[in-house]
Order: C-alpha cells, then structure tokens, then sequence
C-alpha cells in the first residue's frame, strides 16, 4: 500500500495536470481562462511570426512554436499565469545560430542570364529550419536531464540584475537585427564578438539605399501601435480586454489590397502553408555544432520562464517547483522541436496580458493554442501579403518593456553598487559579445563579484542599545554604546581560506587584539609552566621521596592562574552546521567547550560579565580567562550567511 502511495505522489509530481485539472472549477476559471485564452491567442499571431524572423526561419514555424510547445507545458507545468511560447531573447540566440552555420553566401549561385547573383531561398530556409530545430532539440535534452537530476538550483546563480541586464544587452540586438526590415536594405551577415557593431556600421554605410515604401510602413505602423497601446493603457479599466492592436494594424494592412510588394519593393512574409508539418527527427549530424548554443539556450530560457513564475506565485500564493519547470520547459522544446519548432520560453508582454484578463490557470494557455491551430489551418493564408516591416515594428514596440530596465542603473547605484556594475557589465558584455558568449562571461563576473564580497566584508565592532538585548555597529548608529571591558566583533561574511586573514586583521585592528603576540606569548607561558611543574615537582621528589596529589593539584591551579593574566579569550555566535563542522574537525577541546558558544550576541556578553565577576572575587572559572590588568573579555560575532 505504501509502495502504491509513493508512486500515485509521483505521478502527481512528475505530471501536474493530473493533480489540478480534476478539481478545475468551471464556475469560477472558466470565463477568464476563455478571455485569457483567446486575448493572448490573438497576440501570439503577430509576436509568432515575427520572432521567426528574429530566428531566420519561415513567419509560419513562429506559429507552429505557438502551438505545440503550449500544449506540452500544459501537462507538465506548474505555473499558472506565464505564457510559454516564442519570445524574443530566445529567437534572436537561434537566430545567430541559424545564420551562423547556413550563411546566405552557401546558397547563392550567378545567374549568367540576368548577371546577377540569387539566392536559393527555399534551400536556404530549409536548412536554417534542420539548424533550428537541432538546437531546440538539443536545448530540450538539456532541460530535462538538469530537471532529473534536481539541477533547478541554478538558477540561484542567475542574479536579478544579471537577468535584466542581460535581457537588455540581447534586446540591443533583436533591434539591430530588425532594422534591415524597417529601412528595406540587406546588410551582410557578421558573427562572432563585435558582430553587433560590425552590423551597425555596415548598416550606416547602406543606409542611403533605403526603400522609402517599407520606411513609411514602418514608422505609420510604430505611431499606430504606440497610440493604440497608449489608448491600451488610459482605458484599461474600462475595457474587458486589451484592444488587439496588432491585428486591428494586420487586418488593415491587408485589406488594402494595394501591391506593396510590386508597386514599391516591399518584403512581405511570402508564402504561409496551411495545415501542419508532419513529425521529423532532427538532425544528430548537427548536435555537435550546436551544443554550446544548446545550453545557453537552455540555461537562459529557463532563467526568465522561472523568474517570471515565482513573480506570480507569490503574488497569488502557490509554489512552482524549479525542477519540474525544467523538466516541463525540456519536454515543450524536445517534443516541439519534432513538430520543426524553435526553442521557447514565456513572454513577460503576453503573460501580464494573461494575468490582466483574467486567467488563472493553464486553461487559458491551451486555449490560445486553440486560437493558433484555427489560423494556421484555416486563415494563414490570409497574411501572405503582410510587410515584414510591419512584424519588425510589432518587435519594437514590443521591446518597450525591456528597455524600461535601463532605468535599473540609478536605482541600482542608490541600493547596492555591487548590483550596478553586475548590470553594466552583462549588458556591455552581451552586447559585445554577442547573447551566447555574453552569458557566460556574464555569469563568470558575477562569480568573482561574489567571491569580491566574501573578501572584502564589512567588520564592525557592536555597542548595545540601552536597556534592550539589540546590538548594533558603533560606527553606524549614535544611540548604541559600548558595553564596558567587553569588545563584541562582527564580519558581514562567511569565514573561510580566501578572507581569513584578512579577519585576523580586522580583528586586531578594531579590538586591539594582536592574535599573532598572543599565541606567542602563550606558547612561552605553557613553556614556564611545565618547566615549573617540573622543578616543583623535582624539589618535592627530592625532599619527600614523592609526590603527593595535593600537591600537584596546586601547582597547575597557580600555573593556570599564571597563564590567565596573559590570555583573551573569544566568545562566539555560530548559526547551525558550524558546530557540527567546528566539533568534526577537532576543533573543541577540555578547554574550549561547546559552553563557549551561544545562540544569541546577548547571552555572550551576559556570560562575558559573568566571567569577569568571578574573576574579580578570585574564584576559577574554567570557561573564560581574562586579561586582569585591562579587564577585557573579548566576544568574536562571526554571521556564517554570506551576504550577496
């Protein structure tokens, strides 16, 4: 029987849609997830199609990456307000993956007739779509093994501002990537560090061969929808739902009917095929070209999808479980990659538009799947004449959010200037070096930041508020006092071989406590005191013919009160697991105890006074010695919490 419940609770865990759909309440999701549903439907349309783009691949497997993964992480995901799907970070990293190994160059021929150069453009696609998908393919294997193996930890790793910034830096270029489509140019495609201001320069060398049709689409399709997201806004609590802008913009676009593509050289989408592309397994000739790009893909579509869904976990009170997330997002992108789409994540434009119209559950996701399987089989064709400048301004647009995160630097710089330069510098190095190689130089300088924090902590010495058990640093509040023949020291880090002696002179220098002179001179002292049980002894040998216990007794209790005058001793507050580590590592002994250690900063002074009374009146005290001519107990505060 228990055996039974074990797997039941497994089966619970591993596929959560088994835990909640059950106990759905029609009464009270259905209608949101329904409005949900098909708002955030009708936004994956034109966010679908134009993040292909950003991917190089066809407008169309922007739709099927809509549909497919969506219906996976229904099954197997634990959150209930993000929107899985296409997003814009992720495109544009496949994007240079797709470019990178199926370069236009590789399918260009000379035509002797017309004496120009063509591109194969059906060849070329189709290889970009076998790159693309082996990525995602891989990317997925990738999720779901770290998922296995409980690695949803990592995402520990990836900082707020190094998320952000990131996503900043890789916004920087999903907009220079687009820009060829607003200005109607074909600047060459470069790679590798720089590419990002190689493309800029090549694109301000062309720029005079602007095509003055698809600019006036692009800057009349900007103006519509920062108006209409403009109108968005001031109504929002007036209107049910959002104004779908993009389709309003779409629908118009098409419905002129005007040849743009003949009349003024306008690119449009092309081609959009109806119906759904049969399963093929991607190429595992191509896994080891992509494997690096796999596991940025990985790490980074994770990072946002479950940053985004502990947003709202807490804000509507439910857990989502990291690995599962992993394990859910590997699935979405292994099983969609089959189906010839690229990797996804969630999309934080589409899930505050979830979240706002009223869906609470993965309802709402499937239900916008459903909105993309009836485009795709049905209407698709319908957007065969749409300018891709227009897609490329949906992007724009779209980005407003992201950009808004420049914003994070002042804020940055008031709270925590450490935060600061770990944005800047991800930002910088993602836009330099391009959104795979920045991530990992990014994560490397916020590896040293850390390690920077645990060296170079703040020591401060504590006084005590009056009258109260609370002490705070001296140096930072004016009400505390210093508690009188007692020094209480205090690290904002986790002690360990790169910072200790680097505590050690903090130590001295706050406390006046030279620990090197100490241990020296009590060295010497031990040295005296043996040699004077010795010769005690010897004269007692000598006069007696032995030595009697008393007697011996008495020698070592003024021996230790010989060694008392010149000895400090350090109370400490330790958290738990360092008492296990001290007493594992031989570091208790008759006499440093585990009575030296104590819960809290106050009860180590009260017994610090303690001690220093008994002292006074002459008793022993086997737990603390104290200097008598300067009347000083020494309390040592180490905090084991690093702080990040």
């Amino acid at each position: 029987m228990a055996e039974i419940q074990t797997r039941y609770h497994c089966l619970l865990g591993s596929v959560p849609v088994v835990s909640w759909l059950p106990r759905y309440s029609i009464k009270e999701n259905a209608l949101g997830d329904l409005v949900s549903g098909i708002s955030v439907g009708i936004m994956q349309l034109p966010q679908g199609m134009a993040y292909a783009l950003l991917a190089a691949v066809p407008p169309v497997f922007g739709l099927y990456s809509s549909f497919y993964p969506v219906l996976i992480y229904f099954i197997f995901g634990t959150s209930k307000h993000i929107s899985v799907g296409t997003y814009a970070v992720m495109s544009v990293m496949i994007g240079g993956v797709t470019e990178r190994l199926a370069p236009e160059s590789d399918f260009t021929t000379w035509d002797n007739v017309t004496n120009s150069s063509i591109v194969d453009i059906a060849a070329r696609d189709a290889e970009r779509i076998r790159v693309a998908v082996a990525v995602t393919f891989l990317s997925g294997l990738f999720q779901i093994l770290l998922g296995l193996v409980q690695f949803g930890f990592v995402v520990t790793y990836l900082s707020d501002p190094l998320v952000r910034g990131y996503t900043t830096g890789a916004a920087i270029h999903v907009i220079v990537s687009q820009l060829k489509y607003t200005f109607g140019i074909n600047p060459p495609r470069y790679s590798g560090p720089l590419s990002l201001i190689y493309t800029v320069l090549e694109i301000c060398y062309i720029i005079p061969e602007t095509n003055i049709g698809t600019l006036v689409v692009s800057i009349v399709t900007i103006i519509s929808l920062i108006l209409a997201k403009e109108l968005n806004a001031y109504l929002s609590k007036k209107l049910p739902v959002p104004i779908p802008v993009e389709l309003v913009i779409i629908t118009t676009v098409i419905s002129w009917q005007v040849n743009l593509t003949g009349r003024y050289g306008v690119d449009v989408v092309g081609e959009i095929p109806s119906g759904l592309q049969p399963p093929v397994f991607p190429a595992a000739s191509l896994f080891g070209r992509v494997i690096g790009d796999a596991f940025a893909l990985a790490v980074v579509g994770y990072g946002i999808a479950i940053s985004l869904g502990r947003i709202f976990a807490l804000k509507y009170g439910y857990k989502v479980d990291s690995n599962q997330e992993l394990i859910a997002l590997g699935l979405s992108n292994s099983f969609g990659a089959i189906f010839q789409c690229f990797a996804i994540s969630c999309s934080m434009s589409r899930s505050l538009v979830q979240e706002s119209t009223g869906g609470r559950t993965q309802v709402a996701g499937v239900l916008s799947a459903v909105v993309i399987l009836f485009i795709t089989l049905w209407i698709g064709r319908l957007f065969e004449d749409l300018p891709k400048a227009v897609l490329a301004a949906i992007i724009y647009v779209n980005l407003h959010g992201i950009m808004k995160q420049f914003l994070d630097i002042p804020a940055l710089w008031k709270s925590n200037r450490v935060d600061m330069v770990v944005w800047v510098v991800t930002f910088i190095l993602t836009v330099l070096l391009n959104p795979d190689l920045g991530l990992a130089a990014s994560i490397g300088f916020s590896m040293l930041t850390v390690i920077f924090r645990t060296q170079l902590p703040k020591y401060s010495l504590l006084g005590q508020l009056p009258d109260t058990d609370i002490y705070k640093p001296l140096e930072d509040y004016n009400q505390v006092r210093h508690v009188p023949g007692i020094v209480i020291f205090r690290s904002s880090a986790t002690l360990y071989f790169a910072n200790a002696e680097m505590y050690q002179d903090a130590l001295g220098e706050k406390s006046g406590i030279d620990v090197t002179k100490l241990l020296s001179a009590k060295k010497k002292l031990e040295a005296k005191r043996k040699r004077q049980e010795k010769k005690a002894a010897k004269k007692e040998l000598e006069k007696n013919g032995f030595v009697r216990p008393d007697f011996l007794r008495l020698i070592q209790r003024h021996s230790r009160c010989l060694t008392v005058r010149h000895q400090y001793f350090c109370l400490s507050v330790f958290l738990a697991g360092v008492v296990e580590t001290l007493q594992n590592g031989g570091f208790f002994n008759d006499r440093v105890t585990k009575s030296c250690l104590f819960a809290t900063v106050h009860d180590a002074v009260l017994r610090c006074q303690a001690g220093k009374t008994k002292s006074h009146r002459g008793e022993e005290n086997e737990y603390y010695t104290v200097d008598s001519d300067q009347e000083v107990c020494s309390c040592s505060v180490q905090n084991t919490a690093p702080k990040m």
